[in-house]
């Protein structure tokens, strides 16, 4: 006899044996007991989480000569046919590759005739999202009203794309995820029954890959037992079938990343590679290790949430000391985008490094985030006594400073033709800055607006940073170099630009020097890349 894969072997035959969806399985119950059957059901949920095995169950159930509690009793010759595949009542039909309007025909042609053996005749369609429009319409009216002895069963893993026509003739199901608990009970049970030695850290691991599908579960252990035949399964093997990385080199990676140690960030990819590990499994770890670190870090009694053993939990929480929460989150974007980018490139390694690199050398990356990495990395500087250089006039410092007192006369208000002067002049007046003021102010835009000279900063950083006092004391400093006027200043971010120029009237508008609409294009533009 051929060998038989243990998502088949294993698959339930009785309510009993559907894991993690009791909710579903008590309604169908007392829905048989009480003899409440309905004609039409629709069973929805990720993969592997038990649809098609339900729908079986529920088709024998109703069928079953002596049922035991809404359960079937596997022992009546209706059962036994079933089980062995011989029921012509059962009939079970892949939406995908029969969604045409000329096989929905047929079915509406079989419903008349009377089941051959029980009560009812039950069509079990499976991913009915994949069915066209019209054979939707043709299934209509006979899934509102069919024959006394039929039940339509529809399967789906996107009920989204299923008509609201199609559903409001259902009972609609939610099968849930299965939790990692049960999946690791399930699997515990049946490797028991198998004579397989498993560890269960192997097991858990396994349960927490699946993602919810007992099917997955399945197929991942019985790919395992092949490979390893007739030795014990432990979490290094199974690491090695699936090309998956223990916890440790997580904890060095973002350790390496957090000390901007890239030379530590290239050993630790090298050894990655050398092992034959998938890159984008990595990846997809390494962020599920970061999302662990920011719920330990971010909610109250995170260990409770987490489905890790103590020990790795113990790690994580030495390690959720050394690094902030926006440092997490600003990890998990970059590493969610390069997931993302890398899921279909050649170049998996490249791209993973290059990532590595900008984080561990922010002055590579010029985005927003990385302007703040430099200036974090000025602090720490600052703190630990590094002396910052600054070119400035050489002071005596044993000789008394001399306050010159000036009688300075008050500056009259910039006017519109001054304003228009600096905006036309605002490359040179940029020259007067350096470093970050200087990257900041040339994204910036002046605007001229109500009578006001107004920096439209790309985002909240730039805003943030050029509100300074010491920046606008500067910037107002080289404003009167320009004109010897004094002007009323303001400095807003791109969004509250959008909200200022959408209320102005449209003499206001005309006001707008320097092209008005071109830099209304340009903020729009930039604030979109952002």
């Amino acid at each position: 006899m051929s060998y038989t894969a243990l998502y088949r072997k294993w698959r339930p035959k009785g309510f009993e044996g559907v894991m993690g969806q009791e909710h579903i399985v008590k309604t169908l119950s007392n829905q048989i007991m009480a003899n409440r059957i309905a004609h039409a059901y629709l069973f929805c949920g990720t993969r592997g989480t038990g649809k098609t095995s339900t729908a079986k169950i529920f088709a024998k159930a109703v069928n079953c000569e002596t049922p035991v509690e809404g359960s079937p009793c596997n022992e009546c010759s209706v059962c036994r046919t079933i089980n062995e595949n011989r029921s012509m009542n059962i009939i079970e039909i892949d939406a995908a590759s029969n969604n045409g309007v000329d096989n929905i025909r047929e079915i509406r042609e079989e419903v008349k005739y009377t089941p051959t053996q029980g009560k009812y005749k039950v069509y079990i369609i499976d991913e009915v999202h994949m069915l066209s429009t019209g054979a939707f319409n043709a299934l209509l009216k006979t899934l509102e009203e069919p024959p006394e002895h039929v039940i339509f069963i529809l399967a789906t893993t996107e009920p989204h794309k299923i008509p609201a026509t199609i559903l409001s003739r259902c009972q609609r199901y939610d099968f849930k995820r299965i939790s990692i608990q049960t999946i690791s009970d399930t699997l515990a049970f049946y490797m028991n029954e198998e004579h397989i030695d498993i560890e269960k850290k192997a097991i858990r691991y396994i349960a927490k890959v699946a993602d919810g599908s007992m099917r997955d579960a399945l197929s991942i252990l019985d790919q395992c037992i092949a490979f390893y035949l007739g030795q014990e399964i432990t979490i290094e093997k199974l690491l090695e079938v699936l090309g998956a990385v223990d916890t440790s080199i997580f904890i060095d990676m973002i350790d390496a990343i957090n000390k901007k140690d890239a030379k530590k960030c290239m050993e630790l990819t090298e050894s990655v590679i050398m092992q034959g590990r998938d890159i984008n499994q990595f990846i997809m770890d390494l962020i599920n290790h970061l999302r662990n670190i920011l719920v330990l870090k971010s909610v109250k009694d995170g260990m409770q949430i987490l489905d890790m053993s103590k020990e790795n939990i113990e790690e994580i929480k030495v390690q959720a000391d050394r690094v902030t929460e926006n440092e997490l989150i600003y990890y998990i974007k970059v590493f969610s985008e390069l997931e993302a980018k890398i899921k279909y490139s050649s170049r998996k390694r490249i791209l993973l490094e290059v990532e590595l690199m900008k984080l561990c050398q922010p002055s590579m990356d010029n985005s927003a985030m990385g302007l703040l990495e430099r200036i974090k990395d000025l602090e720490e500087k600052l703190e630990k006594g590094v002396q910052i250089v600054q070119t400035q006039s050489k002071v005596n410092i044993n000789e008394p400073v001399k306050k010159k007192v000036h009688k300075m006369k008050p500056l009259s208000k910039a006017v519109p033709e001054d304003i228009k002067k600096v905006i036309n002049n605002w490359d040179k007046f940029v020259e007067h800055f350096s470093g970050i003021g200087k990257a900041l102010i040339c994204d910036a835009k002046p605007i001229f607006m109500d009578g006001c000279l107004y920096i439209v900063c790309k985002d909240d950083v730039g805003k943030e940073y050029l509100s300074q006092e010491a920046i606008i004391s500067k910037v107002n400093c080289e404003l009167q170099n320009i004109g010897n006027k004094q002007f009323d200043l303001k400095i807003i971010d791109a969004d509250e630009y959008k909200m200022l120029s959408g209320g102005t009237s449209t003499e206001k508008t005309n006001k707008v020097e320097n092209n008005y609409g071109e830099i209304v294009a340009k903020v729009n533009l930039d604030v979109e890349i952002l």
